[in-house]
């Protein structure tokens, strides 16, 4: 019996460690929808006022959108969805659009889909070229090398994806990657 528990011991460990990547691709992709019904909501008047439409912190996506003649706000983002199941905090590594962890994350997406240039199908992320630069680095091939120490969770201001702080290998692959620290949940690419 000891034996056959033994044997099963790394199967079992591996199986959970899937399920918990599974569950962050989930997490993930809700709080890239997230993001993008915020800044959909928030690009009329934000702009007029001058700021920025994405979020600058998870409060804004878990407290919702405010709809006009509406008294409650609408729920964009459930508190579960907030968590990184892979990180031992579980806080999720803000993504700023002009980071190298995009500007890696687009270059990945590029290998993956056999060089075609990654696009979004939202309309209203579309047209903001701000945020879409990024892709026109990658393609361009002016970026900086991947592992720039965090520098996305250090600096502050909007950000318009997460990943996880979990620098494990992982099980199954994102996109065609197999890092947790590099994958990037973002509505750019939806």
């Amino acid at each position: 019996m000891t034996l056959l528990a033994m044997a099963a011991a790394p199967r079992i460990a591996q199986q959970a460690q899937r399920e918990r990547e599974q569950e962050a691709i989930f997490r993930g992709e809700q709080v890239a929808e997230a993001i993008r019904l915020y800044y959909n909501a928030s690009i009329g008047t934000r702009r007029t006022r001058g700021d920025t439409a994405l979020p600058t912190d998870m409060d804004q996506l878990l407290e919702g959108i405010q709809q006009p003649g509406r008294t409650k706000k609408l729920q964009i983002l459930r508190a579960s969805a907030a968590r990184d199941p892979l990180s031992s905090k579980g806080e999720w590594v803000f993504i700023r659009p002009h980071s190298p962890e995009m500007t890696d994350f687009v270059q990945d997406l590029m290998l993956y889909t056999k060089n075609t240039p990654p696009i979004t199908r939202d309309p209203q992320l579309r047209q903001d070229q701000q945020l879409m630069a990024p892709i026109l680095m990658s393609v361009t091939g002016v970026a900086p090398a991947r592992g720039s120490g965090g520098l996305s969770s250090s600096s502050s201001g909007p950000f318009i994806g997460v990943s996880s702080s979990s620098t494990r290998e992982a099980i199954i692959t994102y996109y065609g990657i197999d890092k947790h620290d590099h994958w990037v949940f973002t509505p750019l690419f939806r």
